[in-house]
This record gives structure tokens, C-alpha cells and sequence, in this order.
């Protein structure tokens, strides 16, 4: 979810031509450092361990794209913006993309200068209630107080289902998502919704996350996109790439661990392109021929992503669901590199 001003947009979609976008890697390469802007502090995206080191999905792809750019992972710097400042910042040059939680919408893709791809978390609005409660479904809430966050996609997407469903509800609305989350854990709402995967982790932060359920029913579509300048297709190829080449590497049985073996001792066609072994694909993005090889030797494949920030090896224990590689029932499906 992002939360947007129509005014502000406007504005900064203004203020950035197109000229100006088309030397976003080049920039990047002057400056020596990715400035990747994320959330702030969600779980399992974007959230400082206790050392301090941002950890989360969208932490490790940036620093995988940096790894593609320039050999090293280290080289991102994170910027955490709250949702009302993501378009500005990237619009301004602030960020080089946004790596949040941020849903693909027509109005975003077309009026806001932005470019969605690719996605790399297939999400839906839900609702998270007391299990005191003892509802069981969605369906159950007509009447019901609702803590959501304003501006954002979720506020419509509440009204129509209630809608849809000749229901009634109370919204009760805040500014940012921590002041929602936190009204509802102490009481002032009945339910509490965002996407699926922000439940989940909300909840974690909880004082008794098992006091608290993520009701069933997901009543939206919320694809979450890595996101672009509009104008520099160059660049927006390469957040691409990079992306695919990770689904690739899990396609293939490629890991963070046996990289350098593949590199050098597998004789598969899809492997040593993959790997930069054969062809010059580095080439068509303005990259080196090792970048898939230095992303994937960076933070592992998409898979392995997704285990240790949100699946089991985390503590949100989200199953992958959609999320899941195209061959295993999911909607993850890479173009092909050749």
C-alpha cells in the first residue's frame, strides 16, 4: 500500500523530465552507492535487526541490485520513507526505486510517472480481528468498527467490499499505518486491515500475537511492484532482470551456495547463461556478463528470499501460496535469458 496526495503527485511527476530519467544508472555509477528507498519498519520487507542492518525481502533485493551493478551488495544506501513521501522521493531523485510494499495500480502506472515490474509478491487485502471475538469470517463484520490507514488503497477497497455485500462498517482512520495498528491493538477498533502479508507482521509486533487471527477471505488484489522512473527503460530492464534472475536461479536449482560450483562445473546451457559463462546478456543492460552470478552470490535466489524473511525460516511463517515458482502451482514465472 502507498498513500497518496493527488497534488503532491502531480507535482512531482512535473518536475522530472524525461531527459533527466534516462541517466539513472550512470548516475548511480557516478555516485558509487544504490539509493534504494523502502518501508519503514514492516516485517519480513524492510525492518532493522538488532545490530541496526535493514533485513527483509526488499532489503536483500536492492542489495542483489547492487551486487548486479557493481560487484559488491554493500554499495546501497537505504532510505525509509513513510508512504505519503515514496512518489516524491523518487520523483526528485532521491531513490532510484521503490522497494516497499507499494500495490500496481492503473492510476499509479499511468498519471503518477511510475513503472511497476516486476512482481515480486502477489498480496491481497485482509482483516485481523481478537480471537475473543470468536469471528471466524469476514462476512461476520457487518457493523463493525475498522481501523485503517488513509489515503491509501485500502480505504477504497474496504468500502466496496462492505458494499458489494450489503454491509455496514465504521471506519476509523489514521495517518500512518503504525497509528492505525496501534489503535486497534488497544481497543478503539473492532478489526484491523491491510494486506495480508502487513497483518502478519504487524501482529508480530504485538504485546500477545496469539490473541490476534487473519480472518480468510482476502478481498483484494494487491500486487507489489519493485517501482521505476517512467522514461529510462534502460534501468527499469535491469530492476527487471535482476528479479528474473533470481527466479531463474531457483528454477534451476541454483542457490547462494553452490553459485561458484555451477559457474564452473555445470554443463547446462540455462545455467552458464544464467551465470554469464556464455553469451554477452550483461551487455544488452550495461552491466558486466557476472551480474546475475554476483546477485545470486550476493543474497541466494528468490526462494531463498522469501524463506528466511517470510517463510518458514522467519517468524512470520507465511506459506508461498501464489507466491510459489509457476512449476509448483504459483504465479512466479521468469522470461527466459537468451
Amino acid at each position: 500500500m502507498m498513500k497518496l496526495t493527488l497534488a503532491l503527485a502531480a507535482a512531482v511527476v512535473c518536475a522530472v523530465s524525461v531527459s533527466a530519467e534516462a541517466q539513472t544508472l550512470k548516475t548511480i555509477q557516478s555516485r558509487g552507492v544504490l539509493n534504494c528507498g523502502t518501508g519503514a519498519n514492516l516485517a519480513g520487507f524492510a525492518v532493522p535487526d538488532a545490530n541496526g542492518v535493514l533485513t527483509g525481502i526488499n532489503a536483500d533485493y536492492c542489495r542483489a541490485l547492487a551486487a548486479a551493478v557493481f560487484g559488491d551488495k554493500s554499495k546501497v544506501k537505504f532510505i525509509q520513507l513513510p508512504s505519503k513521501d515514496r512518489i516524491t522521493a523518487l520523483q526528485s531523485g532521491e531513490t532510484d526505486l521503490i522497494a516497499a510494499t507499494t500495490t500496481w495500480t492503473m492510476s499509479r502506472d499511468t498519471t503518477l510517472g511510475q513503472n511497476f515490474r516486476p512482481i515480486y509478491y502477489y498480496d491481497g487485502q485482509g482483516f485481523m480481528v481478537k480471537k475473543s471475538m470468536n469471528i471466524k469470517s469476514a462476512k461476520e463484520l457487518s457493523g463493525a468498527s475498522i481501523c485503517i490507514q488513509q489515503g491509501t488503497t485500502t480505504e477504497l477497497n474496504t468500502a466496496d467490499y462492505f458494499r458489494k455485500n450489503n454491509m455496514k462498517f465504521e471506519p476509523v482512520t489514521f495517518a500512518t499505518n503504525n497509528e492505525a495498528t496501534e489503535a486497534y491493538e488497544s481497543g478503539r477498533c473492532d478489526a484491523f486491515t491491510t494486506d495480508a502479508s502487513g497483518l502478519y507482521s504487524e501482529r508480530m509486533r504485538f504485546k500477545s500475537p496469539g490473541d490476534h487471527i487473519v480472518l480468510p477471505e482476502t478481498i483484494s488484489k494487491e500486487p507489489l511492484g519493485y517501482v521505476t522512473r517512467h522514461g529510462d527503460d534502460q534501468w527499469f530492464d535491469i530492476v527487471t532482470w535482476v528479479h528474473f534472475a533470481q527466479i531463474t536461479a531457483e528454477e534451476l536449482g541454483v542457490t547462494q551456495a553452490n553459485v561458484d560450483e555451477m559457474r564452473e562445473k555445470s554443463d547446462n546451457p540455462e545455467i552458464k547463461r544464467l551465470l554469464g559463462k556464455e553469451g554477452t546478456f550483461g551487455e544488452g543492460l550495461g552491466l558486466k556478463n557476472d551480474w546475475a552470478y554476483n546477485a545470486i552470490k550476493a543474497v541466494g535466489n528468490y526462494g531463498e528470499m522469501f524463506e528466511r524473511n517470510l517463510g518458514g525460516g522467519s517468524l512470520l511463517k507465511i506459506a508461498r501460496g501464489q507466491n510459489a515458482l509457476w512449476s509448483n502451482g504459483g504465479l512466479m514465472y521468469a522470461a527466459p535469458i537468451r
